[in-house]
């Protein structure tokens, strides 16, 4: 059954017009990625000519959902993703009925193509955000105190005076 079949079958959810719980584990699992590296893979995805299947994104939790076939669970070993396999649920929304509120679908369910793992693996791979550098911290003895004579001297950089300088609001009017 496709992704779209399955929306078509899925139930609404009660509380959220137009969007339903579908199951997911059966024909296909989804890969969940944060959407800024998640749109990043999408995109040199779609330059490579890769076949996609459906991309969701969801924007009040700010992720992506890539559909790929199921069985690819030692694929995405030490990849910041979280796949969701059989037993998981996903609310998703109706391919053409979407408030712009939660995102929508980056490429629509329309046949039963899914996302080849390795393909995303190497696009996802390409744009792991490596961890920040550590800023170097300077001993307490190397630390300059601060003194009046080693504080920054702001000099006018025009010939107008000083109380000029000033915004309207900090000006005495004599």
């Amino acid at each position: 059954m496709s992704l779209r079949e399955a929306l078509r079958a899925a139930p609404l959810v009660e509380d959220v017009p137009g969007m339903h719980l579908l199951a997911v584990g059966r024909e296909w699992d989804v890969v969940r990625v944060c959407a800024d590296i998640g749109f990043l893979a999408l995109s040199q995805l779609r330059a490579a000519d890769e076949q996609l299947g459906p991309v969701l994104y969801d924007r009040p939790g700010n992720y992506l959902y890539f559909a790929v076939p199921t069985g690819s669970r030692g694929t995405w070993a030490g990849l910041p993703v979280h796949l969701l396999c059989k037993g998981s649920w996903l609310v998703a929304p109706n391919p053409y009925r979407c408030g712009e509120w939660f995102g929508g679908w980056c490429e629509l369910p329309d046949d039963e193509r899914l996302t080849a793992p390795e393909a995303l693996r190497r696009a996802l791979e390409q744009h792991q955000i490596a961890p920040a550098p550590q800023p170097e911290i300077a001993a307490r003895e190397e630390r300059q105190q601060w003194k009046p004579s080693n504080a920054p001297v702001l000099m006018p950089t025009s010939d107008a005076s000083p109380r000029a300088l000033l915004p309207r609001s900090a000006r005495h009017r004599s």
